[in-house]
């Protein structure tokens, strides 16, 4: 009568609520579409109410102990975790222990988690998102014909250096920190481009645009840093790489074109080891 599992039970008799079925497991009247007789034989998922009682739903998931499905984000609780649906009545938490540790790149509603059921060390039902080996059988090898190929994907692990994707061609991908503007959520969708092929078949993907449009936006986002702080930055192109990517999130050479085109089209000024506002 473990929580989590399929299980083929009798009904003993009826209740006011429902049905008690063998075990002393409540079976709600809403947990089921069909009216069920004394005796009869019923397959059921298990899992534990509010108040720590097991009970049963007639709605089987798609996703079981041992199984891994894509879910759902359906609500997200700060310090607690996020809820997904598994194909049943009862939605089930990812564990804050379970995802990364800043909430910012944590799943929102809608956002899709590659998970299947586990128990905590109380016993209590949790979802479990799948590590690298959950997806195993999933990879293709990508070809050399997809480099600069517009790529989707959905993240499944996040980390200070870069973002795991499978792609949904089920090629293993990875966007290192450099090729992203921000970090991407855990369960989030990405759009981007494949710039490298690697000889395992695997994939490193891009975010950024390419140079032509990203020196527009970097651009934009240089004039709105400016605006924001009186005008002025700390900021040449002689700046320390570090540092430039620490306050725009891009890297020095992206910097200094996105200067250089500020510069032709008359907006900005560079002296002292700052660059200016022009009005």
């Amino acid at each position: 009568m473990k929580p989590g599992t399929i299980q083929t039970l009798e009904v003993i008799r009826k209740i006011d609520t429902g049905y008690v079925l063998e075990g002393d497991v409540l079976l709600h009247h809403n947990e089921t579409e069909n009216e069920l007789e004394h005796g009869q034989q019923v397959e059921v998922f298990l899992y534990t109410d509010k108040k720590g009682k097991t009970v049963a739903s007639g709605k089987v998931p798609f996703i079981q102990m041992d199984h891994y499905g894509w879910a759902n984000v359906v609500d997200v609780i700060p310090g607690l975790g996020v809820f997904v649906d598994i194909g049943t009545t009862k939605e089930i938490l990812v564990s804050i222990d379970d995802l990364p540790l800043f909430e910012r790149v944590w799943p929102i509603n809608g956002d899709k988690l590659f998970v299947t059921l586990g128990h905590d060390r109380k016993g209590r039902l949790l979802a479990i998102p799948g590590s690298e080996n959950a997806f195993d059988h999933l990879w293709e090898t990508a070809s050399e014909d997809l480099l600069n190929k517009s790529v989707n994907g959905r993240i499944y692990r996040t980390s200070k250096e870069g973002a795991a994707v499978i792609t949904e061609n089920h090629h293993r991908g990875f966007i290192h920190h450099t090729e992203r503007k921000t970090e991407p959520r855990l369960g989030e969708l990405v759009h981007g481009r494949i710039i490298d092929v690697k000889d395992d078949g695997s994939i490193n993907i891009s975010l950024r645009p390419l140079k032509k449009e990203s020196r527009i936006e970097d651009a934009d986002s240089i004039l709105m840093h400016l605006e924001q702080n009186g005008g002025v930055v700390p900021f040449t192109d002689k700046s320390e790489p570090e540092d430039i990517r620490g306050t725009f999130n891009i890297s020095k050479a992206a910097f200094k074109r996105a200067l250089g085109k500020l510069m032709k089209d008359g907006k900005i000024e560079q002296r002292e080891g700052n660059t200016y506002l022009k009005k």
